[in-house]
Parts: structure tokens; C-alpha cells; sequence
């Protein structure tokens, strides 16, 4: 297997890209100057070392703890649950949401092997308990994992903080990330948010 072969093979590895679309970059690196693909690499080499988990939310930041965590003109009263780093962005893009993020770092999923030892749902009751926080809400994706992990935090939550637990209402749809919602359905979602008590 020769260099470009190997190069193909790494970029098709990244999600949501198949051999073919990997195969268009590669060659689009090639084409172009060589510089190009020197900053490209350069960026991917120190990517680790510049960028790394809040300490406080667990999203992707420079600085630690991240802007948000750090921004006093945000309300530090209300934390959003979502699973991913890639998730606070989505959020924020909405423009709806001023409060702050808390990144379980993904799902209970059992037959992965996942289970809630296995995400950051205890630092979250940590930070519920300080008796600051007036509500969390439950932001994980509408999917059977995302609703069963949603309904475990939101149980903890009840049981061990006495925080107010909300869910995203009704809009996204079943079965979709987060990540790939509009930023009106993600907006509406947030305003409609809707209790997510014992009867849920």
C-alpha cells in the first residue's frame, strides 16, 4: 500500500466519510500547494496539546475551564445536559439557551458495553448539589439509549440533588442527533421543554 492509499484510508475513517469522498480530498490535497497540507498537518499534529476537555463541563476549549463555565453573565443556575463536545456547539448556535453545559461524554448502551459508570454523571451530581443550580435540562439525542440514559440522569438527579429536571420538547425528531438539528426546531425545543418527573 503506498502513501496515498494509506492517506485515503485514514480520511474514510473519519465519520461520515466513504472511501469515495476520502479518496476527492486526498487528491484535493495533492493538487493543491503544499503549504496547504503542511498547516493541515501541523493543526492535526497539536490538536491534543491545544485543545482538551473543560475541567469543569467536559466540552473541547483552549483555556480551562472553557468561556462558558467562566462567563459570569451566563446563568450559572441552569446546566443543559448533552452527550457530546460537539453538542454545546450545536446549542449555542441556537442562541436560545444562557446558561451553562455538562458533556456525559455519550450514552448508556449495554450492548456496547457502556454503562452509567462509564460517563460523567457523577461530576453532574456534584455540581447539582453545590445549591447553586435551580434546573437541569436533559438534552441527550431522542433515541432509545439517549431517552434511557436521560431518564437514569434525570432519576440521580431527583433522588440525590431535589434539583427541577426538564427535557427538550417534542420537535426533534426521533431517531436524529442533535448535532444535525436547525436552529429553529433546536430553538422551539428549548422553549417548549417540559418536565421530566416521575411520571415521565
Amino acid at each position: 500500500m503506498n502513501s496515498l492509499e494509506r492517506l485515503i484510508q485514514e480520511i474514510a475513517r473519519l465519520p461520515g466519510l466513504g472511501k469515495k469522498s476520502a479518496t476527492r480530498i486526498a487528491y484535493h490535497l495533492l493538487a493543491g500547494e503544499a503549504l496547504e497540507a503542511q498547516r493541515l498537518g501541523n493543526l492535526l499534529q497539536g490538536l491534543h496539546e491545544a485543545i482538551r476537555p473543560c475541567s469543569l463541563c467536559g466540552a473541547f476549549t483552549e483555556e480551562d475551564p472553557c468561556p462558558i463555565c467562566s462567563d459570569r453573565g451566563r446563568d450559572h443556575a441552569t446546566i443543559c445536559v448533552v452527550e457530546q463536545p460537539q453538542d454545546v456547539a450545536v446549542m449555542e448556535a441556537s442562541r436560545e439557551f444562557q446558561g451553562i453545559y455538562h458533556v456525559l461524554g455519550g450514552v448508556i448502551a449495554p450492548i456496547e458495553g457502556v454503562g452509567p459508570g462509564d460517563l460523567a454523571i457523577l461530576s453532574l451530581l456534584q455540581r447539582a448539589r453545590n445549591g447553586q443550580v435551580r434546573e437541569v435540562i436533559i438534552a441527550t439525542n431522542p433515541t432509545v439509549e439517549g431517552d434511557t440514559t436521560a431518564l437514569y440522569v434525570a432519576r440521580q438527579l431527583r433522588e440525590q440533588t431535589g434539583v427541577s429536571v426538564t427535557r427538550l420538547a417534542l420537535g426533534l425528531p426521533v431517531g436524529a442527533d442533535l448535532e444535525y438539528a436547525d436552529r429553529l426546531t433546536l430553538a422551539r425545543s428549548l422553549r417548549g421543554r417540559t418536565s421530566l418527573g416521575d411520571d415521565t
